[in-house]
């Protein structure tokens, strides 16, 4: 059992609120000089920058994770992550069809700029991803699920966009094995409000649109390596992640 530094909350410039420095080498980069070995690209409502992300956290030796930030219905953000880079852009491309399709203003939330492992330009989205799709909150982990995801409630301490603030609770269907807190410092305060959520495995994350955002290394993971391979490290993660989910942790 090894030790592994993490953040599986984190934009790249495709996000439209995401800062344009940050971009597959620049985040491979910072997450080195933080120290972080498992990073996850969770852009807003798409997956098409984990592409380029892959191989540029490869070459820095970052453990990359494919991953989304869904918005669902209700206006609710769910980190969605996929342990193949394949299903992460088969969910992509269903998710596609569910977002509601506004032109973007890349004067107002920037171009949202699909890069590959160099930074170059490779495309660009032109309906804007920040807007949320037609998915219902109860629908979602089934939807995961069918792509061979796992997910759960995006920083649910914030008071937008997370599932506290946006229904007034944490409800007990669907079920969240595990959660988001940005300060897990809240989380004794939340349960006090709130005590469903005990049982439940807290996880962070920075939620990075900047550069300077993304954490030093905190929060971790004990995990299974030998022999190590980074898709190893990653299995074993989402094995823990899953029983977690399944309220076997």
């Amino acid at each position: 059992m090894n030790r592994y530094y993490y953040d599986l909350h984190l934009h790249s410039c495709l996000s439209p609120c995401g800062d344009d420095d940050m971009t597959p080498n620049n985040i491979a980069g910072m997450a080195t000089l933080c120290e972080l070995n498992i990073v996850a690209l969770t852009d807003h409502n798409t997956c098409r920058n984990c592409p380029g992300f892959f191989k540029a956290a490869k070459k820095n030796g970052i453990i990359p994770i494919a991953g989304m930030e869904l918005t669902t219905a209700e206006e609710i953000h769910v980190v969605c992550l996929f342990e193949e880079l394949e299903d992460a852009l088969a969910f992509d491309a269903e998710v596609e069809n569910h977002i509601v399709k506004v032109q973007n203003r890349p004067d107002i939330f920037g171009k949202q700029n699909i890069l590959d492992e160099n930074d170059e330009e490779i495309g660009i989205v032109e309906h804007l991803l920040i807007n949320a799709t037609d998915i219902t909150i109860d629908d979602v982990p089934e939807l995961v699920d069918r792509f061979g995801g796992i997910c759960w409630p995006a920083h649910i301490d914030r008071p937008y966009n997370g599932i506290i603030s946006m229904l007034g609770l944490m409800p007990d269907t669907p079920h969240f094995g595990v959660v988001e807190l940005h300060d897990t410092d809240k989380l004794q305060e939340l349960k006090k409000d709130h005590p469903n959520l005990e049982g439940r495995m807290v996880v962070t994350g920075s939620d990075a649109h900047y550069l300077q955002d993304i954490r030093d290394k905190e929060a971790f993971f004990e995990l299974e390596d030998e022999p190590f391979s980074s898709s190893l490290v990653r299995h074993n993660l989402f094995e823990l992640l899953k029983r977690a989910i399944g309220g076997k942790a």
